[in-house]
């Protein structure tokens, strides 16, 4: 039997060793002591946290997701136009180094020679998708189709089984003149577009920080540092104007988010290539920040 007082004993050193770790990281975070540069690794101990992490979290959320077949050699040569687009830079290929992009990141975006080994079809589709928060992997989501999504998963499966000249000859640029067959074409070109679903305003808030809409707006909802470049999008759905030119209406906002310099050649505001459903699903979204 514990003595009398013991359980009182056992909260209050509970209490006290969780008083010391959050002293300890509050002083960790605002003095500064965890560098930050990429010119340094993380921790051993703390990569293996974020890694594990990161798996699992992958692996939860993949859990539901259904492949289609992957052996499909149309699919594989659509993804070998992704990878070479979109992946080698930062990731390498057989023969083919990283970019200085991804030399210099930390953590480093490894070599996906074995990815197939490591993940499921299912979560790599998910990375692919979805991206990694603070690793540098972007989603991709707003960016390729679904096909193109499940294309890059294909050419990952046959993809450690390339020498660098087998990799060099599925993502050449260009034909070669022994072969005079095509290359695989630019990722994202030539796709058919879809029907325009009804808009989502859900949809629609996750867009904006897929556009980087965040970078140079406050916007309720959206995670930020609190730019000062462009106004603040709090109330924006009771402006009477859009850019001091557009009457406010869901069609003009999708006309200012695609075709930014035809409405106002003179605004700092860039056009971010929105697709007209990305842009019906921020303008849903807009309209209700009253």
């Amino acid at each position: 039997m514990l003595p009398m007082g013991a359980p009182k004993t056992v909260l209050l050193t509970v209490a006290a060793l969780g008083l010391a770790a959050a002293a300890a990281g509050t002083l960790v975070v605002y003095g500064g002591f965890y560098n930050v540069a990429a010119t340094t690794q993380h921790w051993q101990p703390v990569y293996s946290l974020l890694e594990k992490t990161m798996h699992q979290s992958v692996q939860l959320r993949a859990r539901g997701i259904e492949p289609p077949r992957l052996d499909d050699e149309r699919l594989i040569v659509r993804g070998a136009g992704c990878f070479r687009d979109k992946c080698v830079q930062c990731h390498g290929a057989p023969g083919v180094a990283q970019g200085d992009i991804g030399k210099s990141m930390q953590p480093l975006p490894g070599p996906l020679v074995d990815a197939r080994r490591r993940w499921a079809p299912r979560e790599l589709y998910w990375v692919t998708k979805h991206g990694i928060k603070m690793s540098g992997m972007p989603a991709w989501e707003y960016r390729l189709s679904e096909e193109e999504l499940w294309s890059v998963v294909a050419f990952l499966a046959r993809l450690p089984d390339l020498t660098p000249r087998q990799y060099a000859e599925v993502t050449r640029v260009a034909p070669t003149a022994a072969q005079g067959a095509p290359s695989p074409p630019a990722c994202g070109a030539g796709a058919p577009l879809a029907p325009v679903r009804v808009a989502d305003a859900r949809r629609g808030e996750r867009a904006l920080y897929q556009y980087a809409c965040n970078a140079c707006h406050t916007i309720p909802g959206v995670t930020s540092s609190q730019p000062q470049v462009g106004p603040p999008l709090a109330g924006i759905a009771d402006r009477l104007l859009i850019a001091g030119k557009l009457a406010n209406t869901p069609d003009n906002m999708v006309r200012w988010l695609r075709h930014t310099r035809a409405v106002a050649p003179l605004s700092a505001m860039p056009e971010m290539g929105v697709t007209e459903q990305d842009a019906r699903d921020i303008a849903a979204y807009l309209a209700t920040l009253d």
